[in-house]
Order: structure tokens, then sequence, then C-alpha cells
């Protein structure tokens, strides 16, 4: 990727960062920015380069793996052998696979993150979390989520960005197609504390459990309910899509538990998904909890392990808590 090394070197040193990240983890974000970049193209030619949304298999999570998810595992995968990145664990993968003997990182990735809107056009993405390298594979992920050396995101949509943090803020860089550069275009990005949209799956409102309801229930009153004044619902079905335009604009995303079987703990997970997408949302200001309780304060305790997720600008999922804590309606 020409001249990545220095666009990326240059935005940590102008102050982005606390202090200058580690080489090794230097070289490894941008080998994971090259993979992105080919990754892009790939999904631009669509249907061109072959039927790459088209069922392949299930993976140990009972998600439908589509073609494309297994060429994009497979693409950060072989883009890391060789860098400080040992460990790698992915979605689409039942274990952790050992990259190198020996290294300074594990790297948690679901490579290709809302792939059922592949045959759409609709946005997809890549997220990322990099971990430090503990004594065992499995031991590198399986810790406190707030353990993160970094945590970012792909987004291939109409334009290719690269979101990512180190825990001293959220930057936005902007592949350049003419180069192959991903330029820096945010140097901090922070979500807007007084919006009106909200994101939520509302076909499954009577699988919810009474918070979320009545959560959602005084929202869809508009002007006349206790939040007083009317609010958009958007939904995506792609996580990266979603949280990029929460990034930019606030909101809050929720994905709650609910009482059918295998959702109790929603469908997303925590390691590949929710850990790093609230990295970057706190980084940037906001919040993110499972409804209650901060994510990044969850420890892994297996690879695959799901949780509600509930994210965007602070006070409105600091709100979402209230519910839970009493069954009285909380002030506007």
């Amino acid at each position: 990727m020409a001249n990545s090394d220095t666009t990326f070197a240059q935005s940590v040193q102008s102050g982005i960062a606390a202090a200058l990240i580690p080489a090794p983890l230097h070289d490894a974000v941008t080998r994971l920015c090259s993979a992105a970049a080919s990754l892009a193209r790939l999904i631009a030619l669509g249907e061109i380069a072959g039927d790459h949304g088209s069922e392949v298999g299930t993976n140990l999570g009972g998600d439908g793996q589509k073609a494309l998810d297994v060429i994009a595992d497979e693409l950060f995968a072989n883009a890391l052998r060789g860098s400080a990145v040992c460990h790698y664990a992915s979605e689409e993968q039942d274990g952790v696979i050992c990259l190198a003997e020996q290294g300074s990182y594990g790297i948690a990735i679901d490579p290709l993150d809302g792939s059922s809107n592949i045959g759409v056009n609709i946005s997809v993405g890549t997220i990322f979390a990099l971990f430090p390298v503990a004594e065992t594979p499995e031991a590198t992920f399986l810790r406190q989520s707030d353990q993160m050396v970094g945590a970012g995101y792909f987004i291939y949509g109409p334009q290719c960005c690269l979101v990512i943090s180190f825990g001293a803020g959220t930057q936005k860089y902007t592949l350049d197609p003419t180069t192959g550069q991903f330029v820096l275009t945010a140097a901090r990005l922070t979500i807007p504390a007084q919006t009106s949209e909200f994101a939520i799956n509302t076909s499954n409102y009577h699988q919810w459990h009474r918070p979320i309801r009545r959560f959602i229930d005084d929202l869809m009153q508009g002007k006349n309910g206790p939040r007083g004044r009317a609010f958009n619902m958007r939904w995506v079905a792609s996580l990266v899509a979603e949280t990029h335009r929460i990034l930019t604009r606030g909101g809050v995303f929720l994905y709650p538990g609910d009482i059918r079987p295998g959702y109790e703990m929603g469908r997303l997970r925590l390691l590949y998904e929710c850990a790093p997408i609230a990295f970057l949302v706190t980084q940037a200001g906001g919040n993110a909890t499972d409804g209650r309780d901060p994510i990044l304060a969850q420890p892994a305790t297996s690879l695959h392990q799901r949780t509600p997720f509930v994210f965007g600008s602070f006070d409105k999922v600091a709100r979402v808590a209230t519910y839970y804590d009493t069954d009285d309606r909380p002030k506007a």
C-alpha cells in the first residue's frame, strides 16, 4: 500500500496518540490496511468477481458463512503472517490459529461483518481488537475486555475508511483509491451528545424484555412522550455501518437479549464485535453497555461469547440503564 507507513506514522506523531505506538504494532496495522484495500477492491467488483454472496457453510456460532466471509478470513490471516501478531482469533474459526511461534500481539477479528448484506450492496466491514500476547493462545483473548492495546474497523461503503484507536482518542482514515493510501481525515472523532436517532430491529418488539420495550415506547411517543421530541429509527443490519453513522452524527444502537431460545444474550459476539466497538465508542466520548453494565468491564470467558449490546451517545446509553434499574418511568 503506497506510502501508508508515512501517513500513519505522521498522524501518530502529531499528538493523536499519547505516545508513538511500537514499530511491531505499526507494522501489523499497516498489513491490515493493505489487506483491507485488497478486500475493498474485491467487494467493489461485486458479481464481476464471482458469486461471493453464496452460502458455503456455517461457523461455530451457527451463523451462515458466505464465500466472501472465508475469503476475507484467509486474506487477513495471510497478511499478518510474519508480523508481530502470533495469535489469530476469528469469528469464522472454531479456535485460535497460531500464525507464528513468537510474537507480541493477538488479534480478534470479524473479517466481514454484515456479510448478509453483500448481495444488496449495503456497507459491510471488518472489526478487530489487538491484545498483548499472554501465556497461551486462548489466554491472549480470554481476559478483561479493557486490556486491548488497540481496536478498529474498516468500512467498505461509498468510501473505504479505517476507524481506529490506541487508547488516546479515535481517528478516521479514508482510502484514496488512486494511490492505495489511507489518509488521515479526522484526527479525533467525537460522538455528538444531542441526537434524535435510534437503531433497533423493531420486528422483535414482542420478544424484548420490558425495559427495552418501555424505552422504545417512550421514544415512539415523540413530542407527546416523556422525551418531548420526535425521534427517527434507523436499522441497517450491519454493525459497522451502524457504528459509523453513530460516530458521525450520534444516536443509540440497541441489540438486546430477548426471550427467544438462542437469543437470551443477543447475537453479537463480545470479543469480535462488541468489545472493539465499545473501545472505539468510549474513546470518542460515547458509552457502551450490555444494557446495564459497561462492555469493557466484562471478561471474555469463551471465544464466541455473546452479549446484549447498547452503544452510542453517552446520555442515551445511560438512560437505557435507568429502565432496568426501576419500574418507574424516568423523567425526561
